[in-house]
């Protein structure tokens, strides 16, 4: 273990000593706590480059982030989708030695959770939903360094019956109303699994932080980050569907409108946030340069639209070339105030499957995929 993976278990240690659920430090200048997660302040990344830094990334944990030791921590799998159906009991086994040796890949990845901007159903619809109460930053993007899910399923002995791959984070149990629903787990099917999916062990070129999966965690390219495990241990590799509650009870739309048993939450939903404080205080008399960033499930951004009077005109903003075709897009929007008092910015983005952001997202009942367009307040003076 480097210095630097040591440094980090003490500062976790220390946290989750003080009953933190959370290992690394929250300034409140880059970070707002909530409970057992903690948000990006959107102004936290005014003059960062393209990737979040590790400093400021959201957490979000259903528990608290664990401590794995990397010598000791082993990927295991087992099932019915695999040579010879090894049990869980007696799996496949990998320890992060057998990663590194394998074939390494690196991608820039965007994750988000699915609730992301949940508090805008409420504020701005009326229509309140349970769970964490994020704004727009339980969103963010990072260079991952880890090997591709595929060769390790090989490696492990995948067959062609394999339907299902479902793998456990290491973290505490979850419980609620008083079941105890076990730990985080979600299924993939085998196709999203042999396509892009990345096993992770370096976040923005070092290992990864406690709160964001130490030692090993899934990368799941454009699904809602409850897809992307963390702290990954157990996989099961089935020949059968599989099912958890967070594929059954959670993670579905849910509510009118909806099917009966909900519908299956996969990819994110197009989303415009502006680098600004919420209520930002912006000078009268002088032009302000508003800088955002805009990105989509779907695909690349292809156009971005602000408004700085509460939507009544739309204006073209400026795209950061350096960003197209990559998983979110910076723009840039000039704008010079008429004169003091409050005012509303709004953005919204159009992706490469021509899918806009609407004027309001459609309400279900946990919350999930807000992808309204929010109004931003201002004051200026």
């Amino acid at each position: 273990m480097d210095r630097g993976q040591l440094i980090e278990l003490g500062t976790a240690m220390g946290a989750l000593a003080a009953t933190t659920p959370i290992a690394k430090p929250l300034p409140p200048a880059l970070l707002t706590r909530r409970d057992s997660n903690a948000e990006m302040r959107w102004e936290a990344m005014a003059g960062q480059g393209y990737v979040v830094p590790r400093d400021r990334f959201f957490v979000r944990n259903h528990t608290q982030s664990p401590l794995v030791a990397a010598d000791t921590w082993r990927l295991r799998l087992f099932g019915t989708g695999l040579r010879g159906a090894p049990s869980r009991a007696d799996p496949v086994e990998f320890d992060l030695g057998d990663l590194r040796a394998m074939p390494a890949e690196e991608t820039t990845a965007l994750l988000e959770c699915a609730g992301n901007g949940r508090r805008f159903f409420a504020s701005q619809q009326a229509h309140p939903a349970p769970g964490v109460p994020w704004g727009l930053g339980a969103v963010g993007v990072a260079r991952w360094r880890g090997v591709r899910l595929s060769t390790v399923l090989r490696h492990a002995g995948l067959t062609d019956a394999a339907v299902d791959v479902q793998p456990e984070g290491l973290d505490p149990d979850y419980v609620t109303g008083g079941v105890n629903l076990g730990r985080v787990r979600r299924p993939l099917p085998i196709g999203k699994a042999l396509d892009d999916v990345l096993l992770a062990y370096e976040m923005n070129g070092r290992p990864l932080p406690t709160d964001h999966g130490f030692p090993v965690r899934l990368v799941v390219p454009g699904w809602i980050g409850v897809s992307s495990i963390k702290w990954v241990g157990p996989v099961e590799v089935s020949a059968t569907a599989l099912f958890s509650p967070w594929n059954t009870q959670f993670y579905r739309m849910f509510g009118p409108g909806h099917p009966v048993d909900g519908r299956f939450v996969t990819t994110t939903t197009v989303k415009s946030a502006f680098e600004l404080p919420w209520d930002a205080r912006i000078p009268a008399g002088a032009e302000v340069l508003l800088r955002g960033r805009s990105w989509s499930g779907n695909g690349p951004i292809r156009a971005v639209e602000t408004s700085t009077d509460d939507g009544t005109t739309w204006h073209p903003a400026d795209l950061d070339p350096a960003d197209e075709g990559g998983v979110w897009q910076r723009w840039t929007t000039v704008w010079r105030p008429p004169g003091p008092g409050r005012w509303t910015l709004r953005a919204r983005a159009t992706d490469v499957t021509g899918t806009r952001q609407p004027d309001q997202a459609r309400p279900n009942a946990l919350g999930y995929l807000f992808d309204g367009i929010v109004r931003h307040p201002v004051t200026v003076g």
